[in-house]
């Protein structure tokens, strides 16, 4: 009897270190998971919620999607690129495409955007829904970016904000692809 205790307790023992070796190792797992998670998000991507419909149809309403950080970390942002910033009024974050560069010369009449004084208009096969209202023309002042949203009769976008363009410094990335409600990249 005294034999079968002193097994049944050394088993107990044993199993009790296997099972607090799998619980360390399943922390030690989350844990560098849970810190890679938060690096990757606060340091490579950001996620971006687009609760309107002013940027289709390029992206969907409501959607989610993912920009990356370190786009502009050695190149400039384009023309017709579709980035996340801080709304320049409100500081609540917006995604809007990038239509006026730092210098340019921008104009809106009938609804068509003019760059620098061209005489055809900006391509803009992408834009959902013209509006014909006219703006400008007005130079977007250096480190500064002229937005617009792709669905352009309803958009809150540089026209309509009381700081009309968003500085360079504040750009938080370029939208990469939408995963809700459906997987699609964005270009």
């Amino acid at each position: 009897m005294r034999f079968d205790i002193y097994f049944i307790v050394s088993g107990m023992l044993r199993l009790f270190k296997t099972l607090r070796g799998e619980l360390l190792f399943f922390i030690k797992i989350l844990a560098v998971g849970l810190v890679m998670a938060v690096l990757l998000n606060r340091f490579v991507i950001i996620n971006a919620n687009v609760p309107s419909a002013s940027m289709l149809n390029t992206i969907k309403a409501p959607s989610r999607n993912v920009a990356f950080r370190l786009a502009y970390l050695f190149a400039e942002p384009q023309r017709l690129d579709i980035v996340v910033f801080p709304a320049p009024d409100t500081g609540e974050l917006y995604v809007k495409r990038i239509i006026g560069l730092p210098g340019d010369t921008v104009e809106i009449r009938a609804g068509k955007v003019y760059i620098n004084g061209a005489n055809t208009p900006l391509d803009d096969d992408y834009v959902d829904n013209p509006s014909f209202d006219d703006w400008g023309p007005r130079i977007v002042p250096d480190g500064h970016y002229f937005m617009l949203g792709d669905n352009r009769a309803n958009s809150l976008d540089s026209r309509r904000w009381n700081n009309t363009y968003v500085h360079r410094s504040v750009i938080q990335g370029k939208i990469i692809f939408s995963y809700y409600p459906n997987l699609q990249f964005i270009k």
